[in-house]
């Protein structure tokens, strides 16, 4: 593990207490410092009361549901991430936990160490946008405002709260002005995720942000697609 994130207080909410242990012993042996919850009530309790750098939340919880927790948690901390757990595979489920406020997902069964990358992998991102966001907090293009640190927005009139992963794949693509990044760099980047069976989860992600940010979404300005080599965002003067 990154010498970097060890001491990285981890919030684990899951149910099955097999998995919970495991899931516990293995991060503390990674150097993390791990409090386990063990039903929605309890994880809410520790939320509020504690200071975490990421949460892994299981979705299907006694009392209170891992989307709930999700939202509940974005309300108070827009940038803390959250890797989603879920034993269902529709992708339905897994862009309803994007929406909610998760950073990154993964099936169960998984494996402990795709776990683990995925885990330090958040703590990366965490990082690198916390950095970035500090040199450049507010950014204006056309009739849009972004704060990168409050995630709240604006085009025109309209106000716009962003999720976490919106805000990182507006971020990279912002810092690269002009140029053309493809979606595997995007996957691998800003999610984390395995390039190969994963596209349609930026194209979701840009349909979303040319709806909140362009003046005609069908007709884009800003976030354009480059056909077979990725997407680009172009600041007009």
């Amino acid at each position: 593990m990154a010498e970097d994130y060890k001491g990285s207080r981890i919030l684990l909410v899951e149910d099955e207490e097999t998995l919970a242990v495991g899931l516990e012993y293995n991060l503390t042996e990674e150097g993390y410092l791990v409090e386990w919850a063990k039903n929605g009530r309890e994880a809410i309790d520790f939320f509020k009361s504690g200071r975490f750098d990421l949460i892994i939340l299981d979705i299907m919880l006694p009392y209170v549901n891992g989307f709930e927790i999700a939202e509940m948690v974005r309300k108070s901390d827009p940038q803390i991430p959250i890797l989603m757990l879920t034993a269902k595979t529709e992708s339905s489920d897994k862009v309803k936990g994007l929406e909610k406020g998760a950073d990154d997902y993964l099936t169960k069964p998984f494996h402990l160490q795709e776990l683990l990358l995925r885990v330090n992998g958040m703590l990366k991102r965490k990082s690198w946008y916390k950095s970035s966001s500090e040199k450049q907090p507010v950014f204006k293009f056309g009739d849009n405002e972004i704060n990168f640190e409050t995630l709240n927005c604006r085009h025109g009139e309209e106000e716009i709260r962003l999720t976490p992963q919106e805000a990182m794949l507006l971020k990279y693509l912002v810092e690269r002005n002009g140029k053309i990044v493809s979606r595997k760099e995007l996957l691998e980047n800003v999610w984390h995720l395995n390039p190969d069976i994963e596209t349609r989860t930026v194209d979701i992600f840009i349909v979303r942000l040319r709806k909140y940010f362009e003046s005609d979404p069908s007709n884009p300005v800003y976030f354009k697609s480059i056909r077979g080599a990725g997407y680009m965002f172009e600041e007009k003067q």
